[in-house]
């Protein structure tokens, strides 16, 4: 048979749940990258990292470079922990490119973004 909760002990527990702790999200985010977002490079190879913020699942991330001519060369990756992701590009011409990111965190959910940078050579 269920207990009652008297009227005041109830209200109080509805009051108080949005001051309860949420489930940490591990969203992987990029907090930190080589190049960095719009930063002008002078050479024609770099070598790459994404650092996030929480672990992610190096085998099912990925990592496309966008060439200022409109075209996409997939990168091959590798992970030296588990929040960081590493590659390097090389023959890189005078132009805007783009690094566009996808990570699988270890909570599941896949994110997203992209690292604009030039090279000036």
């Amino acid at each position: 048979m269920a207990t009652k909760l008297p009227g005041a002990i109830l209200l109080l527990l509805l009051l108080s749940t949005p001051f309860w702790p949420a489930p940490a999200a591990a969203h992987a985010m990029v907090v930190g990258s080589s190049p960095r977002s719009h930063e002008t490079i002078t050479k024609s190879e770099i070598r790459i990292e994404l650092r996030f913020n929480s672990r992610i699942d190096g085998l099912r991330s990925r990592l496309v470079l966008m060439h200022p001519d409109g075209s996409q060369e997939g990168l091959a990756l590798s992970q030296s922990g588990d929040e960081s992701l590493e590659s390097e590009a090389k023959a890189l011409e005078k132009g805007s490119y783009r690094l566009l990111w996808q990570a699988l965190s270890v909570d599941g959910h896949v994110t997203h973004g992209e690292i604009p940078f030039q090279v000036d050579r």
